[in-house]
């Protein structure tokens, strides 16, 4: 294998097609003698980046600016560890082809997804069981809905066995929403029975009411309406048929005892999704600011959203961008916990 910077080559034969030639990234590394967790730590980053090993202590990816991205970080982290990094671009001319490496790539893929395949394949048989619990069928479908989305992100030249994988999926939760029974009363804590339902909060959304719709529109109700009005807070107003009142001084979802609507929404309806519960303890500070939890980026979160409710034009256009930043809150809290148990902490 040589390695050149530029797209220039040697003119002696034979001649290289460079327009035909595939175009990569690589990283060379030397890792310090200690500490000794050091070398795992950084092989579990490769892993997770989707780098493939073309010979010891050299990874390769796909040139692109994302890739490009993930390699100068990890090269920070390297040099910051006490080691030596360099990331080059380079083009495979004698040894390896781009097929053989494409092959590597696809190999490690395939058996991420056969792996995840025999995961879906298990829970299914549990669907079958009728001592199956439906709330943890349904947050182990959303684990591997997520592993599959993290495969699907590094799986480069589109591995043969996603498209199975993900017709498992789709045929797990098909037949977990068939299991599903509608529930009496809310109180119960089940998804089924609030799919397609309106629900009602009061004008002016902030914090709390902005974290709570998009956990519904999130883990509880994708189907979900929303309408912003004070009618339903009078104690006088009766229920109306498929409107859920949350965060009211009356309604189905709201403050109990030293709970913001966010976390009793969360226990009622028995999401234990650790990044979930990362979340609701900022909610919990910003909205009761009792600091139970203090965690350190809870007032940069509050800014964002406060900023938010200054420059949204409706609850609507306040929902909207809220969700944007607990999706992308969400995703950091998952790695996160992703990253700590690959690393053991």
């Amino acid at each position: 294998m040589k390695m050149i910077k530029d797209t220039t080559v040697s003119s002696s034969p034979p001649p290289l097609d460079i327009a035909a030639a595939e175009h990569w990234l690589l990283l060379i590394h030397q890792l310090p003698p200690k500490p000794d967790y050091l070398r795992v730590k950084i092989w579990r980053r490769m892993q997770g980046l989707g780098a493939m090993a073309i010979k010891n202590s050299v990874y390769a990816l796909p040139c692109n600016d994302q890739t490009r991205e993930d390699f100068q970080w990890l090269l920070k982290e390297i040099e910051g560890a006490g080691g030596e990094a360099s990331v080059c671009e380079a083009r495979f001319i004698d040894g390896l082809s781009d097929a053989q490496v494409r092959a590597l790539f696809n190999a490690a893929r395939e058996a991420d997804y056969s792996a995840l395949s025999d995961e879906i394949r298990e829970a299914l048989a549990m669907i079958s069981a009728t001592s199956g619990n439906a709330g943890e069928l349904r947050t182990r479908f959303s684990r591997m809905q997520r592993r599959c989305d993290q495969i699907s992100a590094i799986d480069f030249f589109g591995a043969a066995s996603r498209a199975g994988a993900a017709a498992l999926l789709g045929e797990f939760d098909k037949l977990l929403n068939e299991q599903e029974a509608p529930v009496a009363s809310p109180a119960e804590g089940k998804l089924s029975g609030y799919v397609g339902r309106t629900w009602a909060t009061r004008p002016g959304i902030r914090v709390d009411r902005m974290a709570s719709a998009w956990l519904i529109q999130r883990f509880i109700d994708p189907a979900a309406r929303f309408v912003f009005t004070d009618v339903f807070a009078d104690e006088q107003a009766p229920p109306r048929a498929r409107t859920i009142r949350f965060d009211m001084s009356v309604g189905e979802f709201t403050h109990e005892g030293d709970h913001c609507t966010f976390e009793v929404l969360r226990e009622r309806f028995q999401i234990d999704d650790p990044a979930v519960v990362a979340i609701a303890r900022v909610i919990h500070d910003l909205d009761l600011k009792d600091d139970k939890f203090q965690p350190d980026e809870a007032a940069g979160i509050g800014a964002v959203l406060s900023g938010i409710a200054l420059s949204g034009k409706d609850d609507e256009q306040r929902m909207r961008l809220s969700a944007v930043v607990f999706d992308a809150l969400y995703r950091q809290y998952d790695y996160l916990v992703v990253r700590c148990t690959l690393d053991g902490t």
